[in-house]
Formats: C-alpha cells, sequence, structure tokens
C-alpha cells in the first residue's frame, strides 16, 4: 500500500538551513533530516515544488491584491522576499539551482532509496507559465486567441510575442492571472507532455499530476470549445500513458482529481486519483454516509488517495479539532487504496502556507498529536495486509448510537486485525460481526495497536454475537488478533 508523505521542499530547505546554520540544499540534506520525512510506515514522499519557478509569474503574483491579502493573513510579516513565486507557474520542468539543480535531487532520490522510499514529483500538463520557452518557439501547443479577444476580456488572454493566448483555467473559476493554457487536442502538445513525463520519470519513481480531470477530452472540450479545434479520437491520458509506461514501466502516477472522475481517470491509466468525496463525508458528513462511500468496488477504493489536508486544502488540526481528527486519521491511514500524509500534519500546525512563500510562521509542536501519529503510521502500515472487507456494526432498539461507528477488518494468511472509528461526537455502543469462522472453541486476545491495551475474549461469544464495542465520542480500536 503506497504511503505517501507530502514536503514543501523550498520551506523544508529554507528551516533546515536555519536550523544547521548554513545553506541546506537537496544534495547535501544531513541524514537525519531525511529520517525526518522518511518516516516508519511511509513508503512515498512527494517533494512538491522543485522545478524552476516563473519569474513572470512572480511578478503578476506581486500584483494581485487578492493574493497578497493571502500571503500576509498567514504570515504577517510577509515581504516581498518571502514570495518565491507558485510552484505551479513552472518555466522549466529542470529542477531549481537553488534546491541543489538535478545533481541534488539524483542524491536526495539516492537519499530515500536507501532508505526504502520512493521518490515522486509533480507535472502541471493544463498551463506553463507566461515566460515559457514554449509561447515563442511552439505556440501551436497552446490554446490560442485573437486581439479581439485581448481588447474583449483582458484578463482572460495574454500577449507575448506578438501572439494572444488564452490564460489558463478550471471551466468553474476565473482563469488564472499567471498561466497560459496549453492544448490538450494539440497532438504537438501531446508528443512534448510524453517527453516530459518520460523526463520526470528519469528523475524519480513517480509523478503527480495537477488538475489532471481538466485534459480529458470531454472536460477540455466543454471548457474551450472551438478554440481547442477538433478533439483527438483518443483521450488525452491514454495517449500519454500508454507512451510513457512503455519507457517507465512501473513509473507510480497519481492523478489530483475532482467531479467524480476519479473512476474514469483509473480506466485511463492513473495508479491512484484524490478521494476528494472521502474528505469532504468525513468534514461534513455523517458516518453513514462514509460507510455508504466505502461500499464502492474494491478495486476502485484501491485506486484512491485518503488524505486529510494537503498543500491545497486547510490544516486538518485547524478543522478537526481534537479527537474528531485522530478518529478521521485512522480511519484514511488503514482504509485501501493510498494514503497521503502533509508535512506539518503530525505536529498540528494550523496555518496552511500559500504555496508562493519560501517561509512560514512558527507554531507550537502539539506533542501529543505527534505521539498519536508516531504510533498510528507504524500500526497501519501493519494492518493493511491480505483481504479487507467493511463490517457492519449492530445495535439495539434502544440504542442507535452504532450508526456513528464505521468498522472494517484485514485478513492475511498469518494475521487479522479489526479496526472501528467512532466517527461521532457523542459515545457508542454495537456488536461488530466478524468474517471469520474458527472463532469457536478457544479465547481470543486483541490488543490495541494505538494504546497498548489488551483484551480477552471468548470465541463463542464472539461467532455469535459480534465484537462488543464502546467507543468514546471519536474514539478508535485498531485491534490486533
Amino acid at each position: 500500500m503506497t504511503v505517501i508523505h507530502e514536503i514543501n521542499t523550498l520551506v523544508w530547505l529554507g528551516e533546515l538551513s536555519s536550523r544547521h546554520g548554513r545553506p541546506v540544499t537537496l544534495g547535501d540534506v544531513p541524514g537525519e533530516d531525511w529520517d525526518s520525512v522518511a518516516l516508519p510506515g511511509v513508503d512515498t514522499v512527494w517533494l512538491m515544488g522543485v522545478w524552476e519557478r516563473s519569474p513572470a509569474g512572480r511578478e503578476i503574483a506581486l500584483r494581485d491584491p487578492g493574493l497578497m491579502a493571502s500571503f500576509r493573513e498567514a504570515l504577517p510579516d510577509v515581504t516581498e522576499a518571502d514570495l518565491a513565486g507558485s510552484p505551479y507557474c513552472v518555466r522549466n520542468y529542470v529542477v531549481d539551482p537553488a534546491l541543489g539543480g538535478p545533481e541534488g535531487l539524483a542524491e536526495a532520490r539516492a537519499r530515500l532509496a536507501a532508505r526504502g522510499v520512493r521518490l515522486i514529483l509533480d507535472y502541471v500538463p493544463n498551463h506553463v507559465a507566461p515566460d515559457h520557452p514554449w509561447l515563442m518557439s511552439d505556440p501551436d501547443r497552446l490554446v490560442r486567441g485573437t486581439a479581439e479577444d485581448l481588447t474583449r476580456a483582458p484578463a482572460d488572454f495574454v500577449e507575448a510575442g506578438g501572439q494572444v493566448y488564452a490564460r489558463g483555467r478550471d471551466p468553474y473559476f476565473p482563469p488564472w492571472p499567471d498561466v497560459v493554457q496549453l492544448n490538450a487536442f494539440s497532438a504537438a502538445l501531446r508528443e512534448a507532455t510524453v517527453e516530459t513525463l518520460v523526463s520526470i520519470g528519469d528523475q524519480a519513481d513517480g509523478v503527480r499530476c495537477d488538475m489532471a480531470m481538466l485534459l480529458m477530452n470531454d472536460i477540455f472540450g466543454k471548457t474551450w470549445g472551438d478554440r481547442a479545434g477538433t478533439a483527438p479520437a483518443e483521450d488525452f491520458w491514454p495517449y500519454v500513458i500508454s507512451r510513457v509506461r512503455a519507457r517507465h514501466p512501473g513509473l507510480l502516477l497519481l492523478a489530483e482529481a475532482y467531479w467524480d472522475l476519479e473512476g474514469a481517470l483509473q480506466q485511463q491509466g492513473f495508479d491512484h486519483c484524490y478521494d476528494k468525496r472521502l474528505y469532504d463525508r468525513l468534514l461534513h458528513e455523517d458516518a453513514d454516509s462514509v460507510r455508504a462511500h466505502l461500499g464502492a468496488d474494491l478495486s476502485y477504493q484501491r485506486g484512491l488517495v485518503r488524505f486529510l489536508e494537503n498543500h491545497d486544502e486547510p490544516r486538518a488540526a485547524a478543522v478537526l479539532i481534537g479527537d474528531r481528527e485522530r478518529a478521521a486519521a485512522v480511519a484514511v491511514a488503514t482504509l485501501p487504496g493510498a494514503t497521503l500524509w502533509h508535512e506539518g500534519q503530525f505536529e498540528g500546525r494550523r496555518v496552511r502556507p500559500p504555496v508562493f512563500l519560501r517561509r512560514r510562521p512558527r507554531e507550537p509542536v502539539d506533542e501529543p498529536l505527534r505521539e498519536f501519529y508516531g504510533r498510528l503510521l507504524p500500526a497501519a502500515a501493519t494492518v493493511r495486509r491480505g483481504d479487507w472487507r467493511p463490517v457492519t456494526p449492530v445495535g439495539w432498539p434502544d440504542n442507535d448510537t452504532h450508526r456513528g461507528l464505521l468498522a472494517w477488518t484485514w485478513t492475511d494468511p498469518d494475521a487479522r486485525h479489526l479496526v472501528v472509528v467512532n466517527d461521532s461526537g457523542r459515545p457508542a455502543q454495537a456488536r461488530v460481526p466478524l468474517p471469520w469462522d474458527d472463532l469457536r472453541g478457544r479465547a481470543h486476545r486483541l490488543t490495541d495497536l494505538l494504546d497498548g491495551a489488551v483484551y480477552d475474549r471468548d470465541g463463542d461469544e464472539l461467532a455469535d454475537s459480534g465484537l462488543f464495542v464502546s467507543l468514546a465520542a471519536w474514539g478508535c480500536h485498531v485491534l490486533e488478533w
């Protein structure tokens, strides 16, 4: 099972430099600092934001009142020197020299590999920076506009080198001011995408593709209409991924995906897609909603990425207060599929720094939360083996609190585990039926991997009635048989 730790590379290296009293790049990170990100239970590190950022994009951000307000909100003493530009406004897919360049990245990959950990990097398929070389050398790879378009809608178009181009966009929001739209229907762009992904695959073990659904033929056609030209017979991602896998068969491909398009993108070749639906249900809905979500086909669930935060979402500690975060974390950590953790989540950081910034505010460490995650990650690695099966807790006519409980088992030839999460703000009791048919005739010892508590139970009772569970609000069990 893939377990990813996302690191804001620029901020992380800046803090290491301050701590060690010298400039630290990817090529000379001390071993103990690699250990701090390649934690037990983590098998993949995502170094977010390693590519060359756009100076032109940075200047646009400096002139944007809304962006500058968001920077001041996250970092009240922000200065222009703190603004590095967006890592998703890419000028060139070459590792920024200030971060250590390609040689530094190669050393970082080797240091992670020595710890049994893979490296993944970003790719932004939908748009490029306004000073990207393609605007001069390969205009057919971009969505073009006219002088009339620029006059009529200057916020939607940009002029470069005597050409007019559309600014990059998501169809449900205004265009992003600092990027230019690529044309997913362009044969030249598709070939260039293949070559870029192959180049990233030469340097890493996986790629996280930003806003991947925007390039799908039907989405792209609805967004851009006649400006994009005629849709090719083959969809964008099947064309690209088949050719990339011919060169890098084992490359791990993750899609940032929304709008219930996760299954379609899995079918088009991605290994894993963001599970935004689970995130929303854990934050805003109840256990019945989560349970319904977990009733989906198992092969589909194995292709999802479960998370409680990332660089686009609020910090978990800011929106899931106290034990509620722990309950949600146990859920995402022990379900099938990939798990994504965000650097700073384990320490209880509450401020989400905009990705434009090279610095974040100081925040106190929540030591009990860090200790909890220190137990959860290795416990989840132990649990997630073999066959996963959801089970439905059973209540009584005068006690419906079982509806707040989520439960599932993992069964391997040499291991059995039961996870129970109280996804509600009140105490809950239930009998949890078990899928194992050899419980009778002996005693069973259950050990909770989160707190070490031990429970001895009679096998006949377990077989007849299930395991009796009583949990406080937002309480959890991760039980090893």
